[in-house]
């Protein structure tokens, strides 16, 4: 065709990209080396984790989003952008990060998103392992799911809050795709669903409708979901695609979700605050006196300093008996104002007042 380039524009075109490709080596080397002086400048530090600054690293891919005219989309940019900050991380050492395991769950890719692939993922049996390796200091860092966009809170991450030391230094948002998987790739086949549970009510109508006599089975996650499932020919699983690759399995429908919005929101726990990033959330865990109008003292100051509040939940304090805890996301961080103002205001108002964590908000 007319607008085809001929073989000698094709070659020329070849050598002008792989002129482009030595540049950029040639460039994500020199960033590594200056990431490496940066760590050397900090001194002696103990670890990769001292070496880690959530806020600087939001910062930059917000530059990255602000710069970007196309034709590559922001998501595109910001995963590469993370992998390079990734790997330039590394050669510290790799960071250690605890997840709901096992490999391949959606807490798993939580992770990939967030800190790259470079990093080293730990999966663990349960959402209080993964508090209890990070407080333990065998882990760097920890990601746990908290709410879903469908499904709600997870009240389970919530509560260890109430006792953990902890603190929360970074959200992710996980587009969350299911997809029925089997080992034989077979709808008829299939006699039984294994899934987590809020999988499982993610997928209710579909499987209401696709599989109305399969039973259901929740199990601790979708990545044990997948791992029982490739064991017999009746059986299937919830899970994303990533989990069918890592267990063999082969897709027989996906996207399966009953909402096109599917998504879960991960925060990302470890041992200290970090700075402003200029972006901000903070998290909020109270306990209220029980007399009249204690929960107005505390909301009362956030709205006349017009910080906007993004979520509040009640769940029982765990001291005693009727007594509730609130977790409450606000907008800003907790060293500026004019959050710092109302925190003042709401520090003598309530019974306690914790700063669980001021962390940047995800970026895509």
């Amino acid at each position: 065709m007319a607008d085809q380039p001929s073989p000698t524009d094709l070659a020329a075109l070849r050598v002008r990209i792989d002129g482009i490709d030595n540049t950029i080596e040639q460039l994500i080397l020199e960033r590594a080396r200056y990431a490496r002086q940066v760590g050397q400048a900090k001194g002696d530090l103990a670890a990769a984790v001292d070496y880690y600054r959530p806020e600087r690293e939001a910062q930059v891919l917000r530059r990255v989003i602000d710069r970007n005219e196309g034709p590559l989309s922001d998501e595109v940019l910001v995963r590469v952008f993370r992998e390079i900050m990734s790997a330039c991380l590394a050669q510290q050492e790799p960071l250690k990060v605890g997840y709901l395991g096992p490999e391949g769950t959606f807490s798993q890719q939580a992770v990939h998103k967030h800190f790259g692939q470079s990093s080293r993922g730990l999966p663990l049996a349960s959402i209080e392992e993964v508090f209890q390796e990070v407080a333990a200091e065998h882990a760097d860092f920890g990601v746990v799911p908290v709410e879903n966009s469908g499904q709600g809170t997870i009240q389970s991450t919530l509560d260890m809050f109430l006792t953990s030391p902890l603190t929360i230094c970074g959200e992710v948002e996980v587009r969350v795709h299911q997809h029925l998987l089997s080992r034989t790739g077979r709808m008829e086949d299939i006699e039984r669903v294994y899934s987590h549970p809020m999988s499982l009510a993610q997928c209710r109508s579909w499987l209401r409708q696709n599989l109305p006599n399969a039973e259901r089975i929740p199990v601790s996650s979708n990545a044990e979901a997948a791992r029982r499932a490739r064991n017999a020919d009746d059986a299937a699983a919830i899970a994303g695609e990533s989990a069918g690759h890592v267990y063999g399995l082969k897709s027989i429908a996906g996207p399966i979700e009953d909402r096109d919005d599917n998504t879960t929101r991960f925060l990302v726990i470890g041992r200290s605050l970090f700075p402003p990033s200029g972006h901000d959330r903070t998290s909020l865990l109270v306990f209220i006196h029980d007399r009249p109008g204690a929960l107005y003292g505390i909301l009362e100051p956030l709205a006349r300093h017009g910080i906007s509040m993004n979520r509040i939940e009640s769940r029982p304090a765990h001291s005693r008996l009727w007594e509730y805890a609130f977790f409450i996301d606000v907008g800003g961080h907790r060293d500026e104002s004019p959050l710092k103002d109302a925190l003042a205001e709401i520090n003598s108002a309530a019974g306690e007042v914790r700063v669980l964590g001021s962390y940047p908000v995800a970026v895509l």
